[in-house]
């Protein structure tokens, strides 16, 4: 669409969002249907904005809630952590 400005003030809605925190919180509790629904919905935005660092790790936590995988998600989660920060100090 060539409207940077547009798409800028998207990426800072996706920053703002505390969906990430929700996620971190759904994992330590050990909630993994809610999990699921948040990573989800970050795949979704995060992929809709091409923000590819931010998609991969996402997606393959996606793929495991999805089976309900019983696993530690922490590297996972840090990855997608190390990620937005990057994203957020730009």
């Amino acid at each position: 669409m060539n409207k940077e400005d547009f798409y800028l003030r998207l990426v800072n809605i996706a920053i703002n969002d505390t969906k990430l925190t929700e996620l971190e919180q759904q994992l330590s509790n050990n909630d993994l249907d809610s999990a699921f629904e948040t990573a989800h919905a970050l795949k979704g935005v995060y992929s809709n904005l091409s923000l590819t660092p931010l998609t991969i790790p996402i997606s393959e936590m996606v793929n495991l809630l999805r089976n309900k995988t019983d696993t530690d998600y922490s590297k996972l989660l840090n990855e997608e952590k190390t990620q937005f920060q990057f994203l957020c100090n730009l």
